[in-house]
């Protein structure tokens, strides 16, 4: 499906330089970092990522020994303007659409935006019927 995207998730011990590594070893790969975020617990870190070739991304980091993640996620533009958020995320949570993590960031006129759906599917569909700018994966690799 063009329109998910490959995200990875990376487990970071709590430790100086691990996000540094991280860089380092996709920069090594030739590999681009489009968006990120990064969570954390006392025990460690996770580092959730779009990147411009998620297989080399996984396999480069697998070998530097991380622990990493592959999951599936949905990205979509909107207007960067008061409300056209939560106009979007109405359309979904009058669904019953539940998001587990979204991570966004502006750029001009437009927001991109990064969710992880409960339902990828009904996600899809519902954010296509109200004629939502969908990002497809190439797209938002590239960002």
């Amino acid at each position: 499906n063009a329109m998910l995207a490959k995200q990875l998730s990376v487990f970071l011990e709590n430790k100086s330089g691990q996000l540094t590594e991280v860089t380092e070893v996709l920069g090594k790969a030739g590999v681009n970092l489009s968006a990120m975020s990064i969570a954390d617990n006392s025990d460690f870190g996770i580092l959730r990522c779009i990147v411009s070739d998620p297989d080399a991304a996984k396999r480069a980091l697998e070998d530097a020994k991380f622990t990493v993640r592959v999951s599936d996620v949905i990205g979509f533009d909107c207007p960067n303007t008061s409300g056209s958020l939560a106009k979007v995320l109405k359309y979904l949570s009058d669904k019953g659409v539940f998001i587990e993590y979204m991570y966004s960031f502006a750029c001009g006129d437009v927001a991109h935006i990064v969710i992880r759906p409960t339902d990828l599917d009904s996600c899809e569909r519902i954010l296509a019927e109200k004629k939502v700018d969908l990002l497809a994966a190439n797209e938002l690799y590239r960002l």
